[in-house]
């Protein structure tokens, strides 16, 4: 048997992710929503198709690759969990499988487009892989570790995508994760822009995954969630963008973090947009 790569199981879930985005798309105009789960604006909602899309990946997972780690944001709910060999990080080359089956569930219940499946192929400390789909816009991201990241419309095989350019197309910094309060310091030719503050159940928005879409010249977050944060950052990372600590040092490792988070975390652009973003946190951290 041919040794396993996180690219081999990219490749070989892809096409039943499209299934899955195809699911996540005809049902989201008549989801139900499941009782919450409790904590802020973006954590507390779940719906049926969180549970479902998670439950149609941990059959595949399981029948594919049984030998893999798997963490699925709704672990406390799965069926599956306790048929994995475990939730936790592994050795290198032991890998996890990590899964948001909508990330963005507000933005999905409330019918917006801006919602995404994110899947992250780990082992060891870091990312080897990350896959974002958006069924909503008909296309997927993914990254390789050290090869690059790339764009293609959800039929195109990986081979097929093109290279992710992300090019701001405006001044806002995204401050997600716990970063608002960072708003007060972030001065022109920049625009906070903190999604608790500005988000409408009606009128479409961008999320943090638009930064790959240049919706932001950078972003500060106050931590970053394994299952999305990282993978988005991993994202930018390989596409040329700066992905750094709050202090200007690597991100840690990621089996040293609580609660499958990081701490705070700068993406930037340029080295220049990466000093204003520097001297944006700089003593600006909540006491």
């Amino acid at each position: 048997m041919s040794q396993l790569t996180a690219s081999k199981i990219l490749a070989r879930l892809l096409p039943h992710l499209r299934v899955a985005a195809a699911y996540a798309s005809h049902v989201q105009s008549q989801i139900r929503q499941q009782p919450e789960k409790g904590g802020g604006l973006f954590t507390s909602v779940l719906t049926d198709a969180d549970l479902s899309v998670q439950t149609f990946v941990e059959v595949l997972l399981l029948g594919y690759f049984p030998q893999v780690r798997f963490y699925g944001e709704e672990h406390a709910k799965s069926f599956n969990t306790r048929y994995f060999s475990s939730i936790e990080f592994g050795e290198p080359g032991d890998y996890l499988v990590t899964l948001d089956p909508i990330d963005g569930t507000r933005y999905y219940a409330d019918g917006h487009r801006s919602y995404q499946i994110i899947l992250n192929v780990l082992s060891g400390d870091v990312v080897e892989a990350s896959l974002i789909i958006q069924p909503a816009l008909h296309r997927y991201c993914y990254g390789l570790r050290g090869q690059g990241a790339y764009w293609g419309a959800l039929e195109q095989s990986l081979d097929q995508c093109q290279p992710l350019a992300m090019a701001p197309k405006s001044q806002r910094i995204y401050l997600g994760g716990g970063a608002g309060h960072f708003g007060a310091r972030v001065a022109a030719p920049y625009e906070p822009y903190d999604i608790y503050q500005v988000y409408s159940s009606t009128v479409p928005m961008p999320s943090m995954a638009s930064l790959l879409d240049g919706a932001y010249a950078g972003a500060i977050l106050g931590r970053a969630q394994v299952l999305d944060g990282v993978a988005i950052a991993f994202l930018a990372q390989e596409a040329g963008w700066i992905v750094t600590a709050h202090d200007g040092s690597p991100p840690p490792p990621l089996a040293s973090c609580a609660d499958y988070q990081l701490p705070g975390l700068l993406i930037a652009p340029t080295a220049a947009v990466h000093r204003d973003l520097l001297a944006i946190v700089a003593g600006g951290e909540q006491p």
